[in-house]
């Protein structure tokens, strides 16, 4: 919530207690120890700004009817000083209270002074947090279910920001292990099928045009010299020529796709620093493994698995889950974050408690873990739904896709249901130029008040510079209604920062959306009237700047014009 939504609820909490205390002392209430109590606000506004329970709660220990309690507080109220304006005894014993107009001139003038810092809170107070989203597998190019999670992830490290955290986005990059030696196997089968077409494809392999594409651009280098080789050189040189390739282009697509990551963490790095030999050492000296089969097996079960894993296969490789342990404790123990946040597809909702687990066995938190799980996306064009296999390489890709649909809607469209719920993203409405698009919707409001602006400029009517005094003209049931839902914008990135919910954020800029559209069709602002003309131009500014905010925080383009 802004700081003036905060220390009125505060204020309000004073003004009730300071109620009590005078009660007890007049006799009116009888002396006792009271419990705390919620300061909330009404479904229905016209019940009042905010609603107190004060009374209902302490009727215990005050001994007291409920009602008797909020009249004989109602009668100790100082609101000199304050925002509230006066109060009404509602049902048993409620105590609704109501703004004065001082209130949303405050709010206005707040937004206007802030700028571009309006909605920022130190909630986070600087503690480290890491999101770790998409890291997709550089066997192949990104696919839908990365491109969701790109846009929560990085939204979701922007929303932390903005709520005072330390945040670093991370990607890590797959390039070791199982996959990285089934890449190998496939592209070294499309080489080879470029000199002779009887060469079988691994069946397991990668079908993707993309290792057709990198086989031959291998063989229009190095020509039919690898033949020859050896299996294990052949597969290491098309795997060294590939990776780096497949690397830089997940890159380049993410960084097409508005993301930057700070770090990209190798898996390989790992296995070099002997990081992964090090946590089985360190499971091991804690009793946590034993040999059977000729591999090494962690003691899961121990720390809520379902069963117990393997850490060391009986070839020597480590397993992914090594990999995984060691990778999560370098976050933690090497790197001293005090959070960390990792994005996944809901497949992997059985890994959870897993490495939690794995976190707690060696001798860290595994509740500074936390793990949101993604659902899946399906794609619709013409009211049907869009086919895609990543196992055949018969997708649209995340290039492919940006190549069809505006950035700003893919961003915003993906960004805008909880993590958890399915996502059905419409091909056709993501193109459209009309108010059933929500990018556009928000995008137009940004673009309708600086026109409305311009318009007031070219007539010479510039904005001016008012006081919360001046402000308080603002009467109008719409332009409240619209002032309360820009003064729970900072409450709003609070909320979706410790919801891991950035959706939130998305739903709340269409709502001021609305809200601003409902505001002008209702109250002209070029009226004669000069203050009230030059308050609802502060109101206009007000609204532009948190639209402007938020689409920012979303890496979405605000237009002056569409």
């Amino acid at each position: 919530m802004s700081k003036i939504v905060f220390e009125t609820r505060e204020g309000i909490k004073g003004i009730i207690i300071a109620a009590a205390k005078k009660a007890m002392a007049n006799g009116a209430l009888c002396e006792a120890e009271l419990p705390d109590f919620k300061v909330e606000v009404p479904a229905d506004r016209a019940h009042g700004d905010f609603a107190v329970n004060a009374a209902l709660v302490w009727a215990k220990a005050l001994r007291s009817n409920p009602r008797k309690i909020a009249e004989a507080l109602a009668e100790n109220f100082e609101f000199d000083g304050t925002y509230i304006e006066n109060a009404e005894i509602a049902g048993p014993g409620f105590i609704n209270l109501f703004l004065s107009e001082r209130y949303y001139a405050a709010i206005v003038n707040d937004v206007i002074a802030l700028g571009d810092g309006y909605g920022q809170s130190d909630m986070g107070k600087g503690q480290k947090v890491m999101v770790e989203f998409v890291s997709a597998n550089p066997t192949g190019p990104m696919h839908i279910g990365n491109a969701r999670g790109g846009a929560l992830g990085d939204c979701l490290a922007a929303v932390l920001d903005k709520a005072g955290y330390d945040v670093t986005r991370e990607f890590y990059v797959n390039d070791a292990g199982n996959q990285i030696a089934k890449f190998g196997a496939s592209l070294e089968a499309r080489y080879l099928q470029i000199f002779d077409d009887s060469v079988e494809f691994p069946e397991d392999g990668y079908h993707g045009a993309d290792i057709i594409e990198r086989a031959k651009e291998f063989a229009d280098i190095h020509g039919d010299s690898f033949v020859n080789k050896s299996e294990e050189e052949r597969r290491e040189a098309l795997v060294n020529y590939a990776l780096p390739l497949n690397i830089e282009g997940l890159r380049t697509d993410l960084g097409t796709y508005r993301i930057n990551y700070d770090v990209w963490f190798k898996e390989s790095s790992l296995y070099e620093s002997g990081a992964i030999k090090d946590i089985v050492k360190i499971l091991t000296d804690k009793g946590l493994t034993y040999e059977k089969d000729g591999a090494v097996w962690y003691k899961a079960t121990d720390f809520g698995g379902e069963k117990d894993e393997v850490l060391i296969r009986a070839n020597g490789n480590p397993t992914y889950f090594a990999g995984d342990i060691a990778y999560h404790h370098n976050k933690f123990a090497t790197r001293g974050f005090d959070k960390v946040i990792n994005i996944w597809g809901a497949d992997h909702h059985g890994h959870v408690a897993r490495l939690k687990g794995a976190m707690d066995a060696v001798g860290l938190d595994g509740n500074k873990l936390d793990v949101v799980l993604m659902q899946l996306v399906r794609l619709v064009r013409n009211g049907e739904v869009v086919r895609v296999s990543k196992r055949t390489g018969k997708s649209i890709t995340l290039k492919t896709l940006l190549d069809e649909v505006p950035l700003d809607a893919a961003r915003f469209i993906f960004n805008s249901k909880e993590p958890n719920t399915h996502l059905e993203f419409d091909l056709d409405l993501a193109v459209e130029q009309s108010s059933q698009n929500p990018v556009y919707y928000v995008q137009y409001a940004h673009a309708r008040i600086c026109s409305i602006l311009r318009n007031l400029a070219s007539d010479g009517v510039e904005p001016k510079s008012l006081t919360v005094d001046e402000l308080t003209c603002l009467t109008a049931s719409e332009e409240h209604e619209l002032i309360r839902h820009i003064s729970e914008f900072t409450g709003e990135i609070e909320s979706s920062a410790l919801s891991y919910d950035p959706a939130r954020i998305t739903r709340y800029v269409l709502d001021l959306a609305t809200l601003f559209h409902k505001f002008y069709n209702a109250c002209r602002v070029k009226v004669d009237d000069e203050a009230l003309m030059q308050a609802r131009i502060s109101l206009c500014i007000a609204t532009k700047t948190v639209i402007k905010n938020v689409l920012a925080m979303l890496k979405i383009d605000a237009p002056e014009s569409m």
